[in-house]
């Protein structure tokens, strides 16, 4: 391509790119929020697709959330190609459209496997927001601004988790449960031609060959390993045929896919990519910090609910704290992103976050909101600021062309691994920790009978008469060591998670501390390289 068709890059965050930042963060934090959304409304779908007046297990709704995130495991690989073969303008379109009918099917359904069947719909398209997201980011910004325009791009991501349990409980209480997916059809239909307007027209590039036997082993493999490991919750433990076995079967496959990935020229998911330092060092420090942190975080709005009793509502307005704090140090991160090498800062937001998950280790029943809590997931929420989108965007400002879209399949696909095992281990390593309670077993039989107005039930309970019998037969004493010893479970899980955080100091000690060409300002035409896709 000449010279004068090279795009030339402004220093600071102008209009146009804004306008460009607007309509990706709309259409990821609809993907984001949705499945925070979702969480809260299981206990509300147990009841609505009761069979017979029986409850539904939690393990059957719980595959609304599984069916969302399994496609989210299998459209991921197939993104970067897609975004090169139809251009990413058009796919975006294409996800959000997929996204919206998804939903609105979902508020339609009128049985559990209906619903299961259309959250798999929705994923396919929430599965491609993000990847495409990154892209169209990183390709409007320019080496020089990536690290401010990523920043943006975290603003969903903190928003989900603090957003989603209190739109979710509020849409479910004063409304019904159709409007958590129903809100995202207005949203939707506003994404789409936003996008249609505000992004920029590229050129995809046909004469790429598709790599169907890589789809074949990287999408099932990535698939069964992510549900093997979503069903160790549901076993409470590892060692489980559900789990061993679709786990088994999905390693060996991405292991095939891992020797296959360097025979095509156009692989699947581009391996070769790792050949990168920088990327396979952000990358690895990525995922090891999102299994810590991300399973750690999952526990906190469940310790203020089932310790603390507080609604889900309340929950999610404690939580904020934790997303004011990101939000005052993303911005500055995102600046000194583009201007310093981030093994210099990215160290300092790790230290914060181990420091308050280490604090999070000494909570029990009587914890002070305002005196402890409140300030310590303040504190996270700075280190949680100042650490994900720098390392993203460490991953992807060496990237060029085309690499950009793969580079961010890989990221994405990384980061989907990470949080999976994160949050099946916190969950197992806390199930196991309250299945050592007689109390907590006792008051969870009695606290499921009472939910299905048969109380008396669970009195019978051998569980409940020896746990009743060890404090003297007051029900009231065995509230309390219930509650005491569910604390004393979450304490020592958040110990572990934060053990697992300050692992994450080792791939960080090698994060770049010498500027990148970039930050040099380009060399040899480095620079120019990069985002020929959209102009």
């Amino acid at each position: 391509m000449s010279s004068p068709a090279v795009p030339e890059y402004p220093e600071k965050i102008d209009g146009a790119v804004l306008k460009i930042a607007g309509c990706v963060v709309l259409g990821v934090i609809m993907s984001i929020l949705d499945i925070t959304v979702v969480n809260v409304a299981l206990p509300t779908f147990q009841k609505t697709f009761a069979d017979g007046g029986q409850l539904l297990d939690y393990s059957t709704v719980a595959w609304t959330v599984t069916a969302y995130t399994l496609a989210l495991a299998t459209v991921i690989p197939l993104t970067g190609w897609a975004a090169d073969r139809f251009g990413t303008k058009r796919l975006y379109i294409l996800a959000l459209f997929l996204f919206t009918a998804g939903s609105t099917l979902c508020a339609a359904a009128t049985s559990i496997e209906m619903l299961i069947g259309f959250r798999v719909l929705q994923g396919l398209g929430g599965g491609m927001l993000m990847p495409l997201g990154m892209t169209i980011l990183t390709h409007a910004a320019g080496p020089q601004r990536m690290g401010r325009l990523m920043a943006i791009l975290g603003v969903p991501m903190l928003l989900g988790p603090i957003l989603g349990p209190i739109l979710g409980g509020w849409l479910i209480e004063h409304a019904s449960w159709h409007w958590i997916f129903l809100i995202n059809l207005p949203l939707g239909l506003i994404a789409m031609v936003y996008a249609f307007r505000a992004l920029p027209s590229d050129e995809p590039h046909p004469s790429e060959t598709f790599d169907f036997l890589g789809m074949l082993m990287m999408s099932p493999g990535l698939a069964l390993f992510l549900y093997g490991i979503s069903s160790i919750p549901g076993e409470g433990t590892f060692a489980s045929a559900k789990v061993l076995i679709p786990m088994a079967v999905g390693a060996a496959l991405i292991v095939a896919f891992v020797f296959h990935t360097f025979r095509p020229e156009h692989p699947l998911l581009d391996l070769r990519l790792f050949k990168n330092r920088n990327l396979t060092v952000s990358i690895t420090t990525m995922f090891l910090f999102v299994a810590a942190f991300f399973g750690g975080l999952l526990l906190v709005p469940t310790y203020f609910q089932q310790v603390r009793g507080e609604s889900v509502e309340t929950s999610g307005f404690l939580v904020a704290a934790q997303g004011i704090g990101a939000m005052l140090t993303m911005p500055v991160a995102g600046a000194l992103a583009d201007k310093i090498p981030i093994g210099r800062f990215v160290p300092v937001g790790l230290l914060l976050i181990t420091g308050g998950m280490f604090a999070l280790s000494r909570v029990d029943e009587s914890t002070s909101y305002w005196g402890y809590l409140i300030p310590v997931l303040f504190v996270m929420g700075l280190g949680m600021g100042s650490t994900m989108m720098p390392i993203m965007t460490s991953a992807l400002k060496t990237l060029r062309g085309k690499e950009i879209a793969r580079g961010s399949t890989l990221i994405n696909i990384v980061q989907q691994i990470g949080s999976s095992v994160g949050v099946a281990v916190m969950s197992v390593i806390l199930t196991n920790h309250l299945k050592d309670s007689s109390a907590v077993q006792a008051g969870q039989k009695l606290a499921q009978a009472q939910a299905s107005g048969n109380p008396q039930a669970a009195q019978k309970d051998p569980v409940v008469i020896e746990a009743l019998r060890s404090v003297g037969g007051s029900f009231e004493k065995l509230q309390q060591v219930a509650v005491h010893d569910a604390a004393n479970a979450f304490a020592a899980t958040f110990l572990v998670a934060a053990v697992l955080v300050a692992f994450t100091f080792v791939p960080a000690f090698f994060l770049p501390r010498k500027p990148l060409p970039q930050q040099q300002g380009g060399a040899e035409g480095e620079e120019e390289a990069a985002p020929v896709m959209m102009h």
